[in-house]
């Protein structure tokens, strides 16, 4: 199938959409797991869970209907670590690209920013496509509660919003955390701190990092390399400590792969070839995690962690 037939038929997918809805621990080489049964498996536990990826969409390829299928199997709240709908985030690329695939959650789904995003100038589409669900417009930073969680989401394209040790978003955080203490935190955004793939790691999000590191925060989620790459728990200078945050790299929506060529210090688990989702299920005082590949695909990590 060509791209342009390929636009097409998600064009024509996507109106049929629209005329309904309108205004209205180390990573290791197995056999994937059966996304169905372990999603009827969370849901029996009763805690919530957080499925999702980032980097996702695009009309020239098919990866996103790949891992759309597993997060239609999967229960719970749909995260996006930024870069929803390539290539620069227009009202039609989240309309005929994001749609009919990963748009089919968005009633559930609680989206960050990527840069792709700001492809149109503040973002606009990205703002009118998810609503309320994502934040104050020309914002796109906010939290909410799942279970005895705190969730930050936040937005990590700094030369737009800031991202200072005291800027707007910044002092937001850091008072948000006092405000509302939680014993386990989870935030996630588009830029990774750390990373081995080809963008590597962005200082700029480094305040991020200390403020939810002074918080006893457990896990940060972000995109931008298009790998999966999991960090053991760490702090913001990169070294591995008992209390540290873990870092996750999900990449992985179905848009295109990036190579590893240099492992960055502490990368525990990786894999440059597999487009897949991350679910997290939040207990009460602790959580567990699984990389789950689309079909066909034999990567797959799995753990779990303390709230400590």
């Amino acid at each position: 199938m060509t791209n342009a037939s390929r636009r097409a038929a998600r064009g024509a997918i996507a109106a049929a959409l629209a005329a309904v809805v309108a205004f209205g621990s180390v990573g290791q080489a197995a056999a994937a797991d059966n996304p169905r049964r372990d999603a009827a498996a969370a849901a029996a536990t009763g805690d919530p869970v957080l499925v999702g990826a980032g980097d996702i969409a695009s009309c020239a390829n098919d990866g996103d209907r790949a891992t759309a299928r597993l997060v239609s199997s999967q229960p719970g709240t749909v995260f996006t670590v930024g870069d929803n709908a390539y290539a620069v985030g227009t009202e039609q690329e989240f309309l005929r690209c994001y749609g009919p695939t990963w748009g089919r959650f968005k009633d559930r789904t609680r989206p960050a920013l990527g840069n792709h995003e700001y492809g149109s100038p503040g973002a606009k589409p990205y703002f009118a496509y998810f609503g309320a669900s994502a934040g104050s417009p020309g914002r796109g930073w906010y939290a909410y509660n799942i279970g005895t969680w705190r969730i930050y989401v936040l937005n990590s394209n700094c030369s737009k919003v800031g991202c200072f040790r005291g800027s707007r978003q910044e002092r937001w955080l850091r008072a948000d955390l006092t405000n509302h203490p939680h014993r386990c935190v989870l935030a996630y955004w588009h830029h990774p701190l750390f990373s081995s793939g080809r963008h590597g790691g962005q200082t700029l999000v480094r305040p991020f990092w200390d403020d939810l590191y002074r918080a006893r925060a457990e896990v940060v989620i972000n995109g931008h390399d298009h790998d999966y790459e999991r960090f053991a728990r760490m702090a913001p200078t990169g070294g591995r400590v008992v209390r540290g945050i873990r870092e996750f790299v999900v990449g992985t929506g179905g848009v295109s792969h990036y190579r590893i060529k240099t492992l960055r210090k502490n990368s525990d688990a990786h894999d440059d070839a597999t487009f897949g989702v991350l679910r997290v299920t939040l207990h009460p005082t602790s959580y567990s995690w699984e990389f789950v590949p689309v079909a066909g695909g034999s990567f797959t990590d799995s753990g779990s962690g303390n709230c400590i």
